[in-house]
């Protein structure tokens, strides 16, 4: 069979609202940059690689729930869906959902662009059957589907834990904009981190290759790239600790010593010590998410857990009434 053609649509975020977001966040107290900005394309390699260690488990978790649940998640969701993947990144996960749903249609939407572009066209060589579109865009905000191109009953996938980096207040507002963009007869497919020991918190953002750290770091060097900004990397450092009181892992990046980073005429100084925070990531309860997707009007119909009940898969759906429940 021919390989089809992608459908490629290019919202990507413009480097001056970029640079208007760096800006205000280097000069807000405390000083932060969206985790979004992690990924250019250097970025999103670089994640992948954290994906394969040993120290990370919830990619591995999470694949290990795909692999036991695909078959669940196709006859909850139907025929003749069209599957949506926000953040599709390198596309792994979702091959998994490819081969049990059998969609008409694929969207991936991600902001990385050229490994976007790279992943999807990847997609249509080894599903030529498959119909694939990309959007890329920052799903963060506001999503639109291309006019008229997106048909059928649509399941969303957000997977790898993405929802924990938002605020909590944030992601139910994600959560409500996705079951507007699903329609009533649509379902959203949510990888969810759980609550654990710190310590496997701890060793999952600090791993003893420093792959974390150069993801980390590389944000830097996208500034000087993209922006023009003038910043020593190496006057930072990476830290990465988990702050129980918020339930949440916290990355910074943390100045060496006094040092100016200096951005489109002004001037940020910084003191030894003195930190970016650059990502949250919130773990949940079952109990905690389920009462956040019902704030945001999905209901959920299932959940799925792996052995070490480390991470969660849930399937929440608009239009269903049924009690969920744990596999």
């Amino acid at each position: 069979m021919k390989q089809r053609a992608i459908r490629f649509y290019d919202e990507h975020l413009a480097p001056v609202t970029m640079r208007e977001e760096v800006l205000q966040g280097l000069a807000s107290r405390p000083r932060r940059i969206a985790p979004k900005f992690f990924y250019d394309e250097r970025g999103s390699r670089l994640f992948d690689a954290i994906c394969e260690l040993p120290e990370y488990y919830p990619t591995r978790a999470e694949m290990g729930i795909l692999e036991s649940c695909a078959e669940d998640v196709a006859q909850l969701a139907g025929p003749d869906s069209t599957l949506i993947e926000l953040g599709s990144g390198a596309s792994k996960k979702i091959r998994l959902l490819l081969e049990a749903v059998r969609p008409r249609q694929y969207l991936g939407i991600d902001i990385s662009r050229e490994f976007l572009r790279e992943s999807a066209q990847q997609l249509a060589h080894d599903y030529p059957w498959l119909e694939v579109h990309a959007t890329c865009a920052d799903f963060m905000r506001d999503i639109e589907l291309p006019d008229g191109a997106i048909e059928g009953r649509k399941l969303a996938f957000f997977p790898g834990s993405t929802i924990g980096n938002f605020e909590p207040h944030d992601a139910q507002a994600f959560l409500a904009r996705v079951r507007r963009l699903i329609h009533l007869d649509g379902a959203l497919l949510i990888g969810v981190d759980l609550k654990k020991d710190p310590q496997v918190l701890h060793a999952a953002y600090n791993d003893s290759a420093g792959i974390t750290a150069a993801f980390n770091l590389n944000l830097l060097e996208r500034l000087r790239s993209e922006l023009d900004a003038v910043v020593n990397p190496r006057g930072f450092k990476h830290r990465a600790f988990y702050n129980a009181q918020r339930g949440r892992i916290e990355m910074h990046l943390v100045s060496r010593r006094a040092q100016e980073i200096r951005l489109n005429g002004c001037r940020f100084h910084f003191e030894a010590g003195e930190s970016i925070h650059t990502e949250n990531s919130y773990k949940y309860s079952i109990e905690e998410f389920h009462a956040l997707a019902r704030g945001a009007g999905l209901r959920p119909r299932q959940v799925w857990l792996d052995s070490g009940r480390l991470f969660s898969v849930h399937f929440l759906s608009v239009t269903s009434r049924s009690r969920p429940r744990i596999a």
